[in-house]
């Protein structure tokens, strides 16, 4: 088990025993919450854990709050903590608007009212409502009976992601900045990069696990070179992924999410995790051999999560275009002083 640095070590431990605990019970649905669960981190002040003390939150952080995300995801529970609280009780609260423990997430509309592949929206109460109106953004706390449309849909591991459609001009909104827009993309890049590293450090731990208890002409997996070699790679890729994702969440969470460079790190971030997920994803599957792809097998749970989130708030490619650009901008002179900090 890693630990986000700055995290009080009793708390992760707590987070990742509920979690493996919830886990161990196969009640686990990836298309729907499990009430009673749902309710317990709610009771534990957990499924707010970076909301206001005044809506009823509990006021910690984002190192907090990316350490639940990780607990999560290490354990193969599918939840829609990041939604229900880093993005849609943030836009509230960074709107003035009244926040309570109503499930909810965050639809970005476009031009004609739709919104497609919106996390966990056919299993929420209420959808925190992004939109443009000329010049300027809007959000609404809008109920689920109120849109037109929610049709289902799901993610390569199952998760709700559902086409929503709303007549915006029906919707009374409140106006917000755009440097809280641009957070959200942030934020929401972020926390992918939070979950994705973290299904690949249980992808290695499987690997690992596997290599040194299974044996193969009369000695364990990990004593051939090549399996070894396999997860060197993995180790690599999974370390470089996790540093990569830290160095962003530290200085997002130092700059109160502000900082002129946070885009270029966040980049980094999600250009390392999706490129690493290649490499995780394909050489544990290589290290498991046929039991690896079998569905009773734990691995798929990590891999194909870690394969879902990654094109998630923006593809491989587009965080890659990103990072070359930026680095294209800060010319040769300006390169490293970007990348040191």
């Amino acid at each position: 088990m890693t630990t986000i640095p700055g995290v009080d070590s009793d708390l992760s431990t707590m987070m990742h025993a509920v979690f493996a605990a919830h886990a161990a019970t196969g009640e686990d649905s990836a298309g729907t919450p499990n009430p009673a669960f749902w309710q317990s981190l709610s009771e534990l002040g957990l499924s707010r854990l970076t909301g206001s003390a005044e809506s009823g939150g509990s006021a910690a952080g984002w190192l907090e709050a990316a350490e639940l995300l990780s607990a999560a995801a290490g354990a193969g529970v599918r939840i829609p903590l990041a939604e229900h609280d880093l993005l849609a009780g943030a836009l509230l609260e960074a709107a003035s608007l009244p926040v309570d423990d109503r499930l909810r997430t965050v639809a970005e509309l476009d031009s004609s009212g739709v919104a497609r592949a919106v996390p966990w929206a056919s299993t929420a109460a209420s959808i925190v409502t992004l939109w443009r109106s000329a010049d300027t953004w809007l959000v609404a706390d809008v109920d689920v009976s109120a849109f037109d449309e929610i049709i289902p849909g799901a993610n390569l591991v199952g998760e709700p992601r559902d086409r929503v459609t709303v007549d915006t001009v029906s919707l009374r909104g409140t106006p917000i900045d755009d440097t809280l827009v641009k957070q959200y993309h942030l934020k929401g890049a972020l926390t992918r990069a939070i979950q994705v590293s973290a299904a690949l450090d249980r992808a290695l731990m499987l690997s690992c696990e596997h290599a040194t208890t299974r044996s193969q002409f009369g000695r364990p997996l990990a004593r051939f070179q090549a399996v070894q070699n396999l997860i060197a790679d993995m180790a690599a890729e999974s370390a470089l992924a996790r540093a990569a994702t830290e160095v962003a969440l530290v200085a997002a969470v130092q700059n109160e999410w502000s900082t002129d460079d946070l885009g270029f790190r966040v980049a980094v971030a999600r250009s390392c995790t999706g490129h690493a997920t290649t490499t995780v994803v394909r050489n544990a599957h290589q290290v498991h051999g046929a039991i690896g792809t079998a569905l009773e097998h734990d691995l798929h749970r990590f891999t194909r999560a870690a394969l879902a989130w990654r094109g998630e708030f923006g593809s491989v490619g587009y965080w890659d275009r990103r990072l070359a650009a930026a680095a294209a901008a800060a010319g040769p002179g300006g390169l490293w002083p970007l990348i040191a900090g």
